[in-house]
């Protein structure tokens, strides 16, 4: 991770290990700009994955941890090529593709029926371990969460 730019690195430190993400402005300048905004606003401590399927994806970024909230702020649709594979993050919507917020998912495994459809912003580079061992459910009974979320510039 020599090469890794810090501004457009994000920390997770994970109930479950740490984890690192490449943020991908390339692809979603927006959503990557609000998604560091709110990271260093410390948004994103202490809220849980409130809905992780085995083989498919965990998703988080829900204050309150029950997948009908965000920060308050709709995002457009930043829509790519990019394919949802493993360790792919990606916004969360309703059925309007404007209407991602703070809610993200991390792709467990192949989900190539999302693509084009939801705004891919990063992609994990270390620690996809600690993503793989969050506790599952929707919701889960123990759900895991994000302890911190830092920009690797102010690490």
């Amino acid at each position: 991770m020599a090469d890794a730019d810090p501004e457009n690195t994000l920390l997770l430190k994970l109930s479950t290990g740490d984890v690192t993400i490449r943020l991908r402005p390339d692809l979603a300048p927006g959503h990557v700009a609000r998604i560091k905004e709110l990271a260093r606003e410390g948004f994103y401590d202490g809220i849980v994955f409130h809905r992780v399927i085995p083989g498919f994806m965990a998703q988080g970024g829900d204050p309150t941890g029950t997948g009908y909230n965000g920060s308050g702020q709709k995002l457009k649709a930043e829509f790519s090529k990019e394919p949802h594979v493993r360790g792919v993050c990606s916004m969360a919507r309703s059925a309007n593709p404007d209407s991602a917020d703070s809610q993200f998912f991390i792709c467990f495994d192949d989900a190539r029926f999302l693509d084009g459809q939801y705004t891919v912003w990063g992609e994990v580079t270390e620690g996809m371990d600690a993503v793989d061992a969050l506790p599952k459910g929707e919701p889960p009974a123990n759900p895991g969460k994000i302890v911190s979320m830092k920009v690797a510039a102010d690490a």
